[in-house]
């Protein structure tokens, strides 16, 4: 089951009142969301947004003691004000994105987002669109490198693209093992066992890149702002480097020009506790503000 990271700290800075309204960008499993509908009884409303149907389904049904309370949306959240608008939902009282892939992408989606299973190379969380598939066995050589050294931040990105290249001539790269091959012949020995996984950097930058994520978040963040009442919160948890530094320029300059007040002057991080429970929350960095 997915544990919500930084929960506590999370709903502090949101500080859900009695019927007030609430966006979820990112509703995953609904576990923020269960602790807002839990304070904003007994007619506040949360609007959950998530680019997976299978999700959705979960959301629907563990929501269900909540009824009309909870209105569910399979969208991405880059579309932010047209869902608002559709739905007449208001006023926005809060709003959270969780940006990190939920475990249920990893543990049971079967679409390749780790390189511990042989799985289809997939990685798009909606029910269709670009796959990394197709990035791996039709991009270029030197937009392949550009994904793994811009998104992974990957020190081996023009050798790793070079092999991908070399290997798709005979066959296509169409699993996650394959892949992994590719990676494992383009780096290093001493780089194949060091702490992180040798695989981590570029199977992040092609999760990045087939999902836009770091595109739709610039769009979805002044959505977010224009859609939240005066007063309103808004809470990012963001999971590496590159998200946290776009969420981080946003609320600075937003707070320059008098729009949003920052509630968080460093980010929260989870301390060793929640750490050491769930392990998949270790990078993770919460940064709130509050409209002006």
């Amino acid at each position: 089951m997915h544990i919500p990271v930084l929960e506590k700290e999370t709903l502090e800075k949101l500080d859900p009142q009695a019927n007030e309204n609430f966006i979820d960008a990112t509703i995953g499993h609904a576990g923020h969301t269960l602790k807002i509908l839990e304070k904003t009884g007994p007619n506040g409303k949360v609007l959950g947004i998530d680019q997976t149907p299978e999700q959705i389904e979960t959301v629907q049904a563990r929501t269900a003691d909540f009824k009309e309370r909870v209105i569910t949306v399979c969208d991405n959240f880059s579309n932010l004000k047209n869902i608002v608008e559709q739905k007449q939902f208001g006023p926005v009282n809060g709003i959270i994105f969780d940006l990190g892939f939920s475990s249920w992408h990893v543990d049971e989606s079967g679409k390749g987002f780790t390189f511990q299973k042989d799985e289809p190379l997939l990685m798009n969380y909606g029910p269709d669109g670009l796959t990394a598939e197709e990035i791996v066995n039709q991009w270029t050589e030197e937009d392949l490198e550009m994904i793994f050294n811009q998104y992974g931040q990957e020190g081996f990105s023009k050798k790793i693209a070079k092999q991908i290249v070399a290997m798709r001539q005979a066959r296509s790269i169409t699993t996650t093992f394959q892949l992994v091959e590719a990676i494992k012949k383009a780096v290093p020995g001493r780089y194949q066992h060091g702490k992180t996984h040798f695989a981590t950097r570029a199977f992040q930058a092609l999760r990045i890149a087939v999902n836009q994520e770091l595109e739709n978040l610039k769009k979805a963040l002044p959505q977010a702002v224009d859609i939240l009442a005066p007063g309103g919160r808004l809470a990012v948890i963001s999971f590496h480097s590159l998200e946290d530094r776009i969420v981080k320029v946003f609320l600075k300059g937003s707070a320059d020009k008098k729009i949003l007040k920052i509630l968080t002057k460093k980010p929260i991080a989870p301390g060793p506790s929640e750490i050491g429970a769930n392990p998949r929350a270790r990078s993770a960095k919460l940064r709130a503000a509050q409209k002006i």
